[in-house]
């Protein structure tokens, strides 16, 4: 089980009372203020408080404008093409988060990879949206290093998801060489 710190607690403690909430760094965050604010039924976006991650159009246009603060980041949408102009101005952001539209959708696993990978991305990588427990593990070794979780996934599941494997086959984020190059 992870280590506890002050604003973190031990998901064992919350067993069957805790479901949904934000995971960063293998450890339950109980207090995370960052909303993710969408877009309402007519396509506006609704009124919100810092901190905030904002539609990516949104967050692009307050800092063109020279509105950007520590307190905004922006979600990228599965679909987001990623193109070098983007990962730059992205690169600035205090928090990213990759919305997962649905579990079949793994755009968002490239997306993050690439942040990292090519653009050098060294801020929270963080998944919204259709989190399941089962996706953790792999979305981890693609550079996502927060989770959050969907209502109805529990948090002492997602931990141990977390801490499962403790070899991988595959070249990640985490491992730049594939297992059959390393020696034992």
């Amino acid at each position: 089980m992870p280590e506890v710190t002050a604003e973190m607690t031990s998901a064992r403690e919350l067993t069957d009372q805790r479901q949904g909430g934000v995971i960063r760094q293998n450890q339950l965050v109980l207090e995370d203020a960052w909303q993710v604010v969408r877009l309402d039924e007519d396509g506006n976006l609704p009124s919100y408080q810092q901190p905030a991650l904002l539609p990516l159009a949104h967050w692009q246009a307050l800092v063109d404008a020279g509105e950007g603060s520590d307190q905004l980041g922006p979600w990228l949408a599965s679909d987001t093409e990623l193109t070098p102009e983007l990962g730059e101005a992205l690169a600035t952001a205090p928090l990213l988060a990759v919305d997962f539209p649905n579990f079949n959708d793994g755009r968002g696993y490239t997306l993050a990879r690439l942040m990292r990978e090519r653009y050098g991305f060294q801020g929270e990588i963080r998944a919204i949206g259709d989190v399941l427990v089962d996706q953790l593990h792999y979305m981890s070794r693609c550079g996502i290093d927060a989770f959050q979780l969907r209502s109805d996934q529990y948090v002492e599941d997602a931990l141990y998801a977390l801490s499962i494997f403790s070899v991988s086959y595959q070249t990640g984020i985490d491992q730049t060489s594939p297992l059959f190059s390393r020696r034992w």
